[in-house]
């Protein structure tokens, strides 16, 4: 009788004071502001009989929007195994996109964790909130500059003033983004973007100037003046066994991360499509740590006695035994002189890149500034380091055969934020002036061509 009454008072405890310990909610804005639409990210623990429910609401003068909500079921008072949930998380996208008749001023995400209680015991909730301004209205965007003349696959530059709230400026063109910059010598929110349009973007309507602020207000003005396309040249390619035989073996010899995939065919698809994007991908990634100014003031060199074997963007189809294999585009010049002729660099800058380098076998990338930089492939020899200045004219290597050529050459090309941008314009000074300095002013302390000796 003495166990029945103890085990009765136990149970009787446990159905009336058991309650699950307070929870812990974390809540987590993607901004400073709730804008047109502003991630919230929540997440909850709790231990014990586990979590009873979560809700995310945002407070309006004092009315409640729920945004999500979820319920759990805990265990019973009594019960010390079986299924519970003791942790949680969601995402929301809170904004005017979500929330009808959001206006700007202020606003309270509210995430509210309850945990499991008894008939006699409701405990509190565990409460988190947040009070955010609400800003609806994109960032002001002035345009400065004027006369944006751009071709396709050609690089331009523009000049702007961004207002207070833009926290990311600068050019989208198609898929590709060309970060703004702080104006040397301007007013406090005077910006410039150096940018390319990608050689296979042949329609300006989707290149536009873009500001935004934290809350996913976002202004985007057309600003290209005249947009020139342009017929880029189709060849065809045969490739066949010899040649193969000679590029790929090097190639996957010198970059462990290609797999072989059984075939001498299969293996070059590879490092002509997947290699060939991996190769574009570190290069944008080089270009994020591109010098936040400009490292030349001339016009830049085209190598010496060069003969131009291909030209940018050739379009190229591949066959193999007669029959298509493969496209790509060839995003630079092909240059030949005589065998392991000297190279010299472009214009002054540093490298950030010499060494084995996929497709352009062995490669010097030098950096000229705010994302502008030169690429040098399939060298036989490489005379300088990572992270030496160089001047322009200065010895960098020799041409040669290495990587993916067939034959010993100079394949050279410009590249702005790690997009392919056509070299001849950066060849001719005249350009250079018309189409930056003229723009930029004193910011680009650019030498003419008569002084240059261009």
């Amino acid at each position: 009788m003495v166990v029945v009454l103890a085990a009765g008072v136990a149970f009787g405890l446990l159905a009336t004071l058991r309650v699950s310990p307070e929870p812990s909610v974390s809540l987590t804005p993607g901004g400073s502001a709730i804008g047109r639409k502003t991630a919230v990210e929540v997440a909850v623990q709790g231990g014990g009989r586990g979590l009873a429910g979560l809700k995310l609401e945002l407070i309006l003068e004092d009315r409640s929007h729920v945004l999500a909500e979820r319920t759990y079921t805990p265990r019973r008072p009594w019960e010390f195994w079986g299924p519970r949930t003791t942790e949680d998380a969601l995402r929301v996208d809170v904004g005017s996109e979500t929330v009808a008749g959001l206006r700007s001023g202020e606003a309270t995400l509210r995430a509210t964790a309850s945990r499991a209680g008894t008939w006699l015991r409701q405990p509190d909730p565990a409460v988190n909130e947040r009070t955010l301004p609400v800003r609806l209205t994109p960032p002001t965007l002035h345009l400065l500059s004027t006369q944006h003349y751009v071709a396709q696959g050609g690089a331009e530059v523009v000049v702007y003033r961004t207002g207070d709230t833009a926290v990311q400026d600068g050019v989208r063109a198609g898929g590709e983004w060309f970060p703004g910059f702080a104006l040397p010598g301007g007013g406090e929110r005077d910006r410039f973007a150096l940018f390319a349009v990608p050689h296979d973007l042949d329609d300006h309507a989707h290149v536009r100037l873009v500001a935004a602020d934290d809350a996913g207000n976002e202004a985007a003005v057309a600003f290209v003046d005249q947009f020139f396309k342009k017929p880029f040249k189709t060849d065809t390619l045969s490739v066949d066994d010899a040649f193969m035989g000679k590029v790929v073996p090097e190639i996957l010899a010198q970059t462990p991360e290609l797999k072989d995939r059984g075939s001498l065919l299969e293996n070059y698809l590879a490092i002509n499509r997947d290699l060939r994007k991996a190769n574009g991908e570190t290069l944008e990634k080089l270009a994020a740590r591109s010098a936040p100014r400009f490292l030349w003031t001339e016009a830049f060199l085209h190598m010496p006695g060069g003969q131009v074997m291909a030209a940018f963007a050739d379009r190229r189809t591949y066959l193999y035994g007669g029959r298509e294999v493969d496209r790509q585009d060839h995003l630079g010049f092909d240059l030949a002189t005589t065998r392991k002729s000297p190279i010299p660099a472009a214009n002054r800058g540093v490298v950030v890149l010499a060494r084995y380098f996929g497709i352009f076998g062995n490669a010097v990338v030098i950096d000229h500034g705010y994302g502008l930089m030169s690429l040098y492939g399939h060298l036989s020899s490489i005379d300088v380091e990572e992270g030496q200045e160089v001047d322009r004219g200065a010895p960098i290597g020799r041409t040669g055969d290495t990587g993916l050529a067939g034959g010993d050459h100079l394949h050279f090309t410009m590249l702005v934020h790690g997009v392919a941008a056509n070299p001849a314009e950066w060849w001719d000074a005249h350009w250079i002036r018309d189409r930056l300095s003229r723009k930029l002013g004193a910011v680009l302390p650019f030498e003419t061509p008569a002084a240059a000796g261009t």
